[in-house]
């Protein structure tokens, strides 16, 4: 049975119809990802289905006691609880069990009551036990901090954190309320690559459906199964992110085909009718005419739609530069009136033609590694040489470097001072600024607009190395699919921050990785994929030969690395008593709790194993939680 099934579904403010004639289902454990241009309904159909909008035509059927969540692109939580608080909200049921228990346990020391409250006491603590009762506060722990916060964030009010705070928090609510359906706008929006992987993960093994909106198109590759687009029709996929390109291209160029194919068989009938319906063959004409019109009004086939109008970018440079673009010698990054550097790099070498895509979380000194790079601010220490013939353009992420009083007219001209007016509005016209659109004030732009008008500013450069921060925020997925083709032709050299994974694995010839942890770069030649699978082997080997003889040697000749080993065979140690622990104090507990649902009839005795039951009880609570830390 369908979670949801939507029939002729249909929106309009008046009098713009934003979409017609959808009709679609979800069903359990559906994997969907929803994609389309910006402004063509995403948002719209999502409020659709969780019932914070109606439709102007068609129907929702949603099942019988269906659960449904929603995250929102923005969220206006203002809650003066804290986010610890926040995400305790769906385990309220837990929580009032919770109280019940501990009243049933005052009301085990009072002889009179004893038996009745022993009795209940059982019953109530297995139904609490199964549904989680001794495991919430670890869900909600391991949740947060898959999803970024730290211990200290956990107990801030809402109304202190940031609009992607709130976004993450609200997330994780979300995820712990365990939906039927879960309805995410955008979900990779305030997240870094380590949160990102963690929601892959846990979306994978969740048992829920999902409908997903995302312009995260490697998030997509991981996630989901089937494809809806919106063109503003709804065309549907079977496969991930990738196999939805291929399948749209042999979609159009098959729908083509038939098109054309129709079309001449149309025009060869037409001219048999013209040349005959009057001569020797006219009943055969008549017959012709006859099939020919029936066909026109049963079985004529529409053009294929056209994708939408993309932005037509170039990126041109007017010069080579040298073979070196950039050397690095003993340089750490950071800033000297702070005292101590952000982390270290070991001596880079990037020569003409490659691109270094340079990863790591937010706010550890990515923009400012960059800005180093190009001797826009000095390094904390060492030396940056920069090689012959380099001209350098900036994509900055946050777009300061845009006026915001100015129009669009007046920021290419700036770039351009010889464009004449009309080239000027041709030219934006290729990044999809048309009409009086180019007189808009840069204020007054959305994130992706304000995107496009930066990479037309940055086409204007003609530069051959290319700075690009987060180059593809905020733009829709045709977009970045003709941003991503544009790099992967550039004759230059490309110095690439990015959350986005997808572009970093076409684009990447060498990854350098900023780890916080050890205040250092990781750098590694090859790409991303590449990247990835030798992390995943190393620490595979590393599994393998923690216990070895030759791992031994290994520890032996690096100090460093003997004692990380040596802590995480400490850790090993600890987890495997913890475990024999945990077992034996759930066996002893599940014979306590038999033991009181027939309880003897010494009152001291019941007294002792209710006492013995709360203890163990409270060592097992410890327990499980120093496992999970482990």
């Amino acid at each position: 049975m369908s979670l949801i099934t939507i029939s002729n579904l249909g929106k309009s403010y008046d009098p713009d119809d934003i979409f017609s004639s959808i009709s679609v289902t979800i069903p359990r454990r559906a994997r969907i990802g929803l994609v389309g241009p910006n402004g063509v309904g995403k948002t719209t159909l999502l409020r659709i289905l969780v019932g914070e909008e109606e439709p102007s035509e068609g129907s929702v059927y949603r099942a019988r006691g269906i659960r449904i969540a929603y995250l929102p692109q923005e969220t206006m939580i203002d809650s003066p609880r804290t986010v610890w608080d926040e995400c305790l909200q769906p385990f309220n049921d837990l929580l009032k069990m919770q109280d019940e228990l501990r009243e049933l346990e005052v009301a085990m020391g009072d002889s009179q009551q004893v038996d009745e409250a022993l009795e209940v006491y059982g019953r109530k603590q297995e139904e609490f036990e199964m549904l989680g009762g001794y495991a919430y506060e670890t869900r909600i722990r391991q949740t947060l901090s898959g999803l970024g916060f730290d211990g200290a964030e956990l107990h801030r009010p809402m109304s202190q954190l940031s609009g992607g705070q709130r976004t993450r928090a609200l997330l994780g609510k979300l995820l712990l309320s365990d939906p039927d359906l879960l309805l995410l706008d955008e979900p990779t929006n305030h997240l870094d690559i380590a949160a990102i992987e963690w929601l892959e993960n846990y979306l994978n093994d969740w048992e829920g459906a999902l409908v997903c909106v995302s312009h995260d198109r490697y998030f997509l590759d991981q996630v989901v199964s089937l494809i809806w687009e919106m063109t503003p029709a709804m065309e549907v996929y079977r496969g991930n992110y990738t196999a939805y390109v291929l399948q749209r291209a042999e979609r159009y160029k098959r729908r083509l085909g038939e098109f054309k194919k129709q079309q001449a068989f149309i025009e060869k009938e037409e001219e048999f009718i013209r040349r005959n319906i009057a001569g020797q063959k006219t009943r055969q004409a008549q017959g012709r005419r006859k099939r020919l019109e029936r066909l026109l009004e049963e079985a004529r086939l529409s053009a294929p739609v056209k994708e939408p109008r993309r932005l037509r970018l170039q990126l041109k440079p007017t010069g080579r530069s040298g073979d070196l673009v950039l050397r690095t010698r003993e340089v750490s990054i950071g800033y000297a009136d702070e005292g101590k550097a952000l982390f270290s790099i070991p001596d880079l070498l990037l020569k003409r033609g490659e691109c270094a895509a340079i990863i790591g979380p937010n706010g550890v000194g990515k923009t400012s590694f960059l800005k180093t790079l190009v001797e826009q601010i000095p390094p904390f220490s060492g030396e940056v040489v920069l090689g012959a013939s380099l001209e350098i353009g900036y994509f900055v992420q946050a777009h300061e470097d845009l006026h915001m009083e100015w129009t669009l007219m007046e920021e290419i001209e700036a770039k351009a001072p010889g464009m004449l007016p009309a080239e000027i509005r041709h030219y934006l016209a290729r990044f999809l600024f048309t009409g009086d659109d180019v007189f808009k004030q840069v204020s007054m732009l959305s994130g992706g607009e304000r995107g496009k008008l930066a990479l037309a500013c940055l086409a204007l450069s003609n530069a051959n190395l290319l700075l690009l921060d987060e180059p593809t925020n905020h733009l829709d997925l045709p977009s970045q699919e003709v941003l991503q083709g544009i790099l992967s032709d550039f004759a230059g050299t490309i110095m690439l921050v990015s959350h986005d994974r997808y572009l970093v694995d076409a684009l990447a010839t060498q990854v350098w990785e900023v780890m916080p942890s050890e205040r250092k770069l990781r750098v590694f030649d090859g790409s991303y994929s590449e990247y990835r699978e030798t992390l995943r082997t190393e620490a595979a080997r590393q599994t393998v030969e923690g216990g070895t003889g030759e791992g031994k040697a290994k520890r032996g000749r690096d100090t460093k690395q003997k004692s990380t080993m040596r802590e995480e065979r400490r850790r090993k140690k600890r987890r495997d008593v913890l475990e024999v622990e945990i077992a034996d104090l759930e066996a002893r507990l599940e014979s306590l709790s038999q033991e009181l649902e027939n309880p003897p009839d010494d009152i001291e005795e019941v007294r002792r194993l209710g006492q013995e039951y709360q203890d163990r009880q409270r060592l097992l609570e410890e327990s499980l939680e120093e496992w999970s830390s482990l």
